[in-house]
């Protein structure tokens, strides 16, 4: 398909995601779903003690678990043009991070919130461990990772947040150190193409990396040319 259709396609679920509030409404809708069942699952698995060895096993492994899948997810959106779809206004206005980079500036809880909106997946996954806790005999260490995972998830949106609007210097430490994703990192994804999908510290970009280059085209000749017909609202920034 010409890029003048997409580009076309593009601004039309972008209208639609402008003019009708029920979009704003389904993100507010998710985001509650997310840390609804977040804090749920968190208050189930808490009483289990599975000891500081396991603990610290199950944070690492979550979050490197966490790091990879949420950069399949972006890595699939970033790759995605189906703008004429039911979903289609919601993958455009996905697509316009790579436009406007720059966060409007929040509080971190409100970052947790509102970005939370986004993972519309996240719904999915935090329902299937909730009925798989209430209906199996789970390894608690496992049990752990599962939900840590589906935390570290929105914790993800805040590190991307804090990577492009922030200039504490307690992020820059704990992105230093790899708890968060680094400036200089992340920068290699919007200025080359097809790598760096990953953003809660990066750490599996190199897997992903490879993923990416045997199964995806690519965004900066693809879908990023889709918004170069489109005016972004003036406000400031995302």
């Amino acid at each position: 398909m010409e890029i003048s259709t997409k580009q076309e396609q593009f601004n039309a679920a972008m209208a639609l995601y402008s003019s009708q509030s029920r979009y704003k409404v389904f993100g507010l809708l998710v985001s509650t779903t997310n840390i609804s069942l977040q804090l749920y699952l968190f208050y189930r698995i808490w009483p289990v003690s599975i000891g500081p060895g396991w603990q610290v096993v199950s944070i690492v492994a979550a979050y490197l678990l966490t790091d990879f899948i949420n950069g399949l997810v972006h890595m699939y959106m970033d790759n995605n043009d189906r703008y004429a779809s039911l979903d289609g206004p919601l993958i455009a206005n996905f697509h316009l991070h790579h436009k406007t980079p720059q966060y409007k500036k929040q509080n971190l809880l409100m970052v947790y919130f509102t970005e939370t909106g986004s993972k519309v997946w996240l719904v999915g996954y935090l329902l299937l461990i909730s009925v798989l806790q209430a209906t199996f005999v789970i390894n608690p260490a496992l049990l752990y990772i599962l939900v840590y995972i589906g935390i570290l998830s929105s914790v993800a949106e805040v590190s991307h947040y804090l990577c492009h609007s922030s200039t504490s210097p307690i992020a820059a430490f704990l992105a230093k150190i790899g708890l968060l994703l680094s400036k200089r990192h992340h920068a290699q994804h919007h200025l080359r193409d097809n790598n760096g999908y990953a953003f809660l510290n990066g750490f599996t970009d190199p897997v992903l990396d490879l993923i990416a280059a045997a199964c995806c085209k690519g965004y900066k000749q693809q879908t990023d040319l889709h918004y170069a017909q489109y005016i972004v609202p003036d406000t400031g920034s995302r």
